[in-house]
């Protein structure tokens, strides 16, 4: 070890540089699993959507997938009463009263 480096600075650089390198794994793995998961999915491309694992390769659970499309929207059919009661009701809210 030189004169002007302390052993502080040396163990934080060192600290340092397994950090970046452990992120570097983690982040190379991340890309290689979404790569593989795209291939799986364009092979599958008629068969519907591909589930996704229910955990990674290390056993620790993943983040569900958003949905791609909204829930399917929902309809009731009202009465004519029911209908003019709507109205009146919101007339009332409308006028703040």
């Amino acid at each position: 070890m030189a004169e002007h480096e302390t052993l502080s600075r040396t163990t934080g650089a060192t600290v340092l540089t397994l950090v970046v390198v452990a992120c570097a794994a983690g982040l190379a793995d991340a890309l290689r699993r979404r790569v593989r998961l795209r291939r799986r999915a364009r092979h599958h491309a008629g068969a519907g959507p591909v589930p996704a694992p229910a955990h990674t390769p290390h056993g620790s659970p993943t983040i569900p997938r958003q949905r791609a499309t909204g829930p399917s929207v929902e309809t009731v059919r009202l009465t004519e009463a029911e209908r003019d009661a709507f109205a009146v009701l919101v007339r009332r809210l409308s006028e703040g009263g």
